[in-house]
């Protein structure tokens, strides 16, 4: 790393020469941010890996455990899954709403997404649109005000019937307040939402929509350089899911510094189209917390969702790591390559592999492992042994692998691990 000429926010083009960083040094920079380089802070744990994140993501699917669990145990390990779910849906720590995806959020950040909500609340209806939304979201209110937290279902149903996106008036009309902000879920009860009146649950301190829209994105700006370390222009807009222009209207007061990283040039944009910021090859933007001191520590090794925030951007993935990966759950059975839910095998901050895992009773069973080298087969067999004890299977048992040489290593490992 080394700082020629190095300059705080408040330019509009990068400094010449800039800050460099090599290829290595931005990946352990994005490993720390993301809480998979160093000591876990157990004492903050599961809450503080939200916070620190800025979003975790949801999914139905759900394998070993749901996507949001396995975010916290890739960082803190084996904590325990009610754990997880009670940090989570206290009702006063966190919140959904849609940033990367639909995503669970630090209540902290409620504010900031006043620009989201009144974009929503401008737009005037959801893709659904209600015969009589004033009626519908007026009976939503009283319920809710009158007889308190409330599924969609408690409310009145939430399908009509037919498909899963035939949701009825009731459904609409929540989920339109929820969009706007005068609806909160702050709770899941299974894996049902429970809504509530925002007034309720959110903290007076943090209810309210004052900050304009540039404050709000300068503020997940900050955030999601601060979650990853470093960043190019494009990875900044994807964290939140805001648009190029925007980020670019920030960039220069976000507080993140311009930096150069080794091999990050200019891919096609996501969409296919160049860039047309200007901006010299590998230029990007980084969290001045994060250059010092030089990133150090242990590396977990673990076995990371597909939603996972460090690896949820597949071109800024395969630009870090190497990797290409693409979740194949909606891809037809007989044209996936790796499997339902491939799982990245994360160890020594590199991603070695991938496994298909499923659960039959009390047994783990790998579908589908893919290894890139022999140097995998030791952590892939640590981390299914640790996933393994973490969903309550005793045993293990590999049914595919790739390449097949690897097959008896790998179950020699196993046993080994296991006993």
């Amino acid at each position: 790393m080394s700082v020629d000429a190095f300059r705080v926010p408040g330019m509009t083009s990068l400094p010449s020469p800039a800050l460099e960083l090599s290829a290595d040094e931005a990946r352990r920079i994005a490993l720390r941010a993301q809480g998979l380089l160093g000591a876990p802070d157990r004492r903050a744990g599961v809450r503080g890996v939200l916070r620190s994140l800025g979003a975790v993501q949801l999914d139905t699917i759900s394998v070993l455990a749901r996507s949001h669990e396995l975010v916290p145990y890739a960082r803190l390990g084996a904590v325990g899954r009610e754990t997880v779910e009670s940090a989570y849906w206290d009702g006063s720590h966190a919140f959904e709403y849609w940033s990367h995806a639909a995503c669970i959020l630090p209540v902290e950040e409620w504010p900031h997404f006043a620009f989201r909500r009144r974009a929503r609340a401008a737009r005037g209806h959801r893709w659904h649109v209600m015969e009589d939304s004033e009626r519908s979201c007026a009976a939503v209110r009283d319920r809710l005000k009158n007889d308190g937290p409330l599924t969609a279902s408690e409310l009145g149903g939430a399908k009509n019937g037919g498909e899963w996106y035939d949701w009825s008036e009731t459904k609409i009309a929540v989920e339109w307040l929820l969009d706007t902000g005068e609806v909160v879920c702050a709770r899941r009860r299974g894996w049902k939402r429970v809504y509530d009146l925002a007034e309720r649950v959110i903290p007076d301190t943090l209810f309210h929509d004052d900050l304009d829209d540039r404050a709000c994105v300068r503020r997940l700006v900050a955030q999601a350089g601060a979650a990853m370390g470093v960043a190019t222009r494009a990875d900044l807009a994807d964290y939140h899911r805001l648009r190029a222009e925007q980020v670019d209207e920030v960039l220069a007061d976000s507080g993140l510094v311009p930096v150069t990283v080794e091999g990050w040039g200019r891919p096609a944009a996501r969409g296919g189209s160049r860039p047309s910021s200007g901006r010299p090859p590998g230029a990007a933007w980084a969290d001045p917390a994060a250059l010092t001191p030089p990133p150090r520590g242990r590396h977990r090794t673990t076995l990371l969702s597909p939603f996972d925030s460090l690896i949820w951007d597949r071109p800024r993935t395969e630009r870090i790591f190497g990797f290409t990966h693409r979740l194949e759950a909606y891809v037809p059975r007989p044209q996936r390559i790796h499997g339902y839910f491939a799982m990245p095998l994360l160890s020594g901050g590199r991603l070695l592999g991938r496994v298909d895992p499923a659960r039959e009773g009390t047994t783990l069973v790998a579908r589908q492992l893919s290894l890139l080298s022999g140097r995998a087969v030791r952590p892939m067999a640590e981390a299914l042994a640790e996933a393994a004890s973490w969903v309550g299977c005793t045993r293990v048992r590999v049914e595919r692998i790739d390449p097949p040489e690897l097959a008896a290593p790998l179950t020699e490992a196993l046993a080994e691990i296991t006993g």
